[in-house]
């Protein structure tokens, strides 16, 4: 059962199957001093898990409910297309933020990720120092400008 969780930390989950990326996001992520827990998934299906607090992801405590998600197109099990549709249809989960990050430029990619109901499509740095700019400028538009549910 989902329910809505009164967040005192800021926390992004971010699903992605490459264990360089996530390494590289969660560096960027602390360098750029952003005031945020990051949570890694693997595949659209350990999303859905996490999200639905099935198995491991029962404890709240462990791994917090997230504020926004940091979306890979491109994993095995279930893609992020899949996810995001199963998310935006869900009464309970339609509300979170989604912004992909991947390194899709394809022109049908994110027209349909937009109709989908992504929040947010952005192309995955390829430098270091242009994915701490990244952190540090979601960290600001989404923790301190937008107001969340």
């Amino acid at each position: 059962m989902i329910k809505k969780v009164q967040r005192t930390r800021k926390c992004i989950l971010v699903a992605d199957d490459d264990a360089d990326d996530r390494e590289l996001i969660k560096v960027a992520f602390e360098e750029s001093g952003a005031d945020t827990e990051l949570r890694f998934v693997e595949n659209g299906e350990e999303l859905m898990h996490y999200l639905n607090r099935h198995g491991k992801y029962a404890d709240e405590e462990k791994y917090p409910f997230p504020s926004i998600i940091l979306l890979d197109l491109n994993m095995p099990r279930k893609d992020g297309r899949e996810a995001l549709r199963e998310i935006k249809e869900h009464t309970k989960l339609k509300w979170l933020p989604i912004i992909i990050l991947t390194t899709s430029t394809e022109a049908r990619d994110v027209a349909k990720c937009y109709e989908l109901g992504v929040n947010s499509y952005t192309i995955k740095p390829s430098n270091f120092s242009d994915l701490v700019s990244f952190a540090k400028t979601l960290h600001a538009y989404w923790f301190t400008v937008v107001q969340l549910p």
